[in-house]
């Protein structure tokens, strides 16, 4: 009847609500979503029709999963097709109740949250925010629904409505329970942990956002007293955090980026600006936070050249050496009862402050030298490997192996000045040097080397850290090469002498091997320094190492008294360095698939010491500012510094050679000949491969080197023969005359044990015949 009439039962408000306040069955939904449309289309009339508050029972268990789809349907109907013809403030009382009847009944909530991720419901919900912003209890209720609507199907259904921006833009909306903006930072959460990352902060990086994120934030900063206010406006600091990481962020085209970076100076430096001069901090945890999130939003945001104008307006490195000072506690403070950090908080800034600064501090070095940075480290180094009594608390996560003493800070400390050593500025290196920074470093390393915890992962990295500035500082110039002196020699064979059978252990001892490695460019071109290496056994050290230093050794070698420690030298088999050096090229080529035969011989003379990526490479033609695969090759393994090596110790009487290293030493001492020619090579190669041809005389000049390239390798491989063959001879004759050793030995051998036998037998036949004689005068005596 109400199909075909609605108005002819519905005579008053109070029977409609009668009739809709019964009780509807699962079974029923299809006939009324038909009634209902009905009522949306006389709802102007009689707005009693949208007051259908109950839900739908189950006749049966079943009816859930047999009604499934027309629940799903009827719940995008009431959201397509209701909010858009009813009222909206009642449509949207009767739709967020209903969500929320399915959402939070006990009964199977799971299976009713699919429902409603079938449905358009989150869409829906969406669409009306921005009717809503003079109905803020409707608006809180819809965002409670859209809190729990957190699966990853409706976050991703969210976000591709744009909801993490409809959300943002709505978060500041009049609101007298204050909870709009809890709800909708729980929402952003929601997207951030199970939605795509990128497509919230993409959403989110629009200028629009930023600001409204602003606005929240500030309104936070200002009054927010309570621990869950503190809380939420960190909440809002980490969502901003992980916006700028966001490529496409306009954050640091908005004003709140710089108002950011002034709260990040906060309370080190004194401002007159309006934003912080009435602003207190109480020094709780959640205002300590809210400082590191700070400084690590400058390290977040510094990826952006632009922010670093922002950083030098409101002086932000002379905040950092502000906060990593050495803890001294203030008499002034102390006496007035003025509240400020505490003894833990201040080590956890700190060390925040070293670790901000180890990666801002390079892209401003300007400003860290006007701030004159380096003598604030060297101040702090001092501090940190002082006498005085210290207990780190070791709380934070830059306090990691600190605790009961400094070496997170020296750990910290020596980060930063690794950063800033290596960018190479004459003049920041220069002023360390003058400040005493090597004997410093070398005095710190040893210290540290003494300790208890020598094999500490954080003892590891600080020497290994220490190790790389002084290589850094040394390596070009000689006057800090006489600086390092006899201190930097011991310390440098002191840590050789450590060797590598650590090296795999994953505490960090790999690290520390190539820097001690890497410190020998200390020794090196100072013959003052390299002839107390010599005398030290540094040679023989670099030697012992598995892992071979042939660039130094290679610069070594320009010292004349270095070549016969090379060749003196033997490891714990007795093997030769020369012999060593020839096995290792071996191995090279083998691993670079370079054609030889059983005998280690030349096994294609056009090609003598190709490698397989060369081959791959025969068909491409190269700009003329890319080196070739030829050249390429010779920065990407040994061959070529075992070739230096070879070139300065020698190719002639070698000690401890065999027959296969001489076969390899023929193919070392023509390497250059063999690269000039595979250069040349692919010269003619890539010409024609080009369609280029050369005139007569460089085409005739051309073939006639490739030509010679191609003979050498033959002589080479005629070479190899020959001394195979000499070797092989040698061989034999070492043989037979071993074979006639052993056979005039055996001869001499059997000679004596005949010679033994025979003195035996006449011994035997000696006793017998004295036996015989004593019996014949016994019995001729008897008769």
């Amino acid at each position: 009847c109400l199909l075909e009439d609605p108005l002819t039962l519905c005579m008053s408000e109070q029977s409609a609500k009668n009739f809709f306040n019964c009780l509807k069955l699962l079974k029923e939904l299809t006939a009324i979503a038909k009634i209902l449309n009905i009522c949306a289309e006389k709802v102007t009339d009689h707005p009693e029709y949208v007051s259908i508050l109950l839900p739908f029972l189950k006749e049966k268990t079943s009816d859930e999963l047999h009604y499934a789809q027309d629940v799903t349907e009827f719940l995008s109907h009431m959201g397509n097709k209701g909010l858009a013809d009813w009222p909206v403030t009642a449509a949207l009382n009767t739709y967020i109740y209903r969500c929320k009847l399915c959402c939070l009944q006990p009964t199977s909530p799971g299976y009713r949250l699919q429902l409603l991720e079938r449905s358009e419901l989150a869409q829906t919900l969406l669409l009306s925010m921005a009717t809503l912003e003079n109905q803020p209890t409707i608006k809180l209720q819809l965002l409670h629904i859209l809190q729990i609507l957190s699966s990853y199907m409706n976050c991703s259904s969210i976000l591709h409505a744009r909801g993490a921006e409809t959300v943002c833009l709505h978060m500041n909306d009049h609101d007298p329970s204050g909870q709009v903006l809890f709800r909708s930072s729980e929402i952003l959460w929601n997207l951030l942990e199970r939605g795509n990352k990128e497509v919230v902060t993409a959403q989110l990086g629009t200028l629009e956002c930023v600001l409204s994120l602003k606005e929240a934030f500030f309104h936070l900063l200002n009054t927010g007293s309570g621990h869950s206010d503190l809380q939420l406006r960190n909440d809002l600091l980490v969502i901003t955090t992980l916006i700028a990481e966001s490529p496409g962020s306009q954050l640091i085209e908005s004003s709140f980026a710089k108002q950011l970076v002034v709260f990040s100076t906060f309370p080190e430096l004194k401002s007159h600006n309006p934003l912080i001069r009435n602003l207190k901090l109480s020094y709780s945890n959640e205002d300590l936070k809210m400082k590191k999130l700070l400084l690590n939003l400058l390290v977040v945001m510094s990826r952006d050249l632009a922010a670093l104008q922002l950083y030098k307006e409101e002086r932000v490195v002379l905040a950092l050496l502000a906060l990593m000072k050495p803890p001294v506690a203030s008499s002034s403070e102390c006496q007035s009862g003025s509240r400020h950090w505490s003894a833990a908080q201040k080590e956890e800034l700190q060390l925040q402050a070293l670790a901000t600064l180890a990666t801002i501090g390079p892209l401003m070095l300007e400003e860290y030298i006007s701030c004159e940075g380096s003598t604030c480290l060297l101040l702090l180094l001092d501090w940190c490997v002082g006498p005085d009594s210290y207990f780190g608390q070791g709380h934070s996560f830059h306090a990691t192996g600190g605790r009961g003493g400094k070496k997170a800070q020296t750990r910290h400390c020596i980060r930063v000045l690794r950063s800033v050593t290596s960018l190479g500025e004459e003049s920041v290196n220069q002023d360390l040097c003058d400040q005493g920074i090597i004997n410093q470093l070398l005095g710190i390393l040893m210290q540290i080397d003494a300790g208890p915890d020598e094999d500490d992962v954080v003892a590891l990295e600080i020497k290994s850290d220490i190790q790389v500035i002084l290589s850094t500082l040394c390596e070009t110039d000689m006057h800090r090469k006489e600086l390092f002196g006899s201190e930097g020699v011991e310390m440098a064979v002191h840590f050789l002498k450590k060797g590598s059978d650590k090296f795999y252990s994953g505490l960090g001892h790999n690290k520390l091997v190539l820097s001690t490695v890497d410190c020998v460019s200390c020794v090196v071109g100072c013959y003052t320094t390299e002839d107390y290496f010599l005398v030290k056994d540094g040679v023989f050290l670099l030697l012992n190492l598995l892992s071979f230093p042939f660039f130094f050794l290679y610069f070594l070698c320009d010292n004349p008294n270095t070549v016969p420690y090379i060749l003196t030298w033997r490891d714990g088999n007795g093997q030769t360095a020369p012999r060593l050096l020839l096995q290792l090229w071996r191995e090279e080529e083998e691993e670079l698939g370079v054609p030889r035969n059983q005998h280690g011989s030349i096994a294609d003379p056009q090609r003598p010491i190709h490698s397989l990526f060369q081959l791959d490479e025969a068909q491409l033609s190269f700009p003329a500012n890319v080196p070739s695969a030829a050249v390429l090759e010779m920065s990407e393994n040994l061959r070529s510094k075992i070739y230096s090596v070879f070139c300065k110790i020698g190719f002639q009487d070698l000690p401890g050679l065999l027959g296969k290293d001489y076969v390899t030493l023929t193919i070392i001492r023509r390497y250059l000949d063999f690269k000039v020619g595979e250069v040349w090579d692919e010269i003619s190669r890539e010409l024609s491969l080009e369609g280029g041809r050369p005139i007569s005389p460089d085409q005739e000049a051309l073939s006639t080197i490739c030509k010679i390239a191609e003979d050498t390798a033959k002589r080479i491989v005629e070479e190899q023969n020959s001394i195979l063959e000499h070797h092989q001879k040698e061989d034999i004759r070492e043989e037979k005359l071993t074979y006639t050793e052993v056979r005039s030995k055996g001869v001499e051998i059997a000679y004596m044990k005949q010679k033994e036998f025979m003195a035996k037998f006449l011994t035997i036949n000696s006793i017998l015949i004295i036996i015989i004689i004593i019996t014949i005068i016994i019995s001729r005596f008897s008769v």
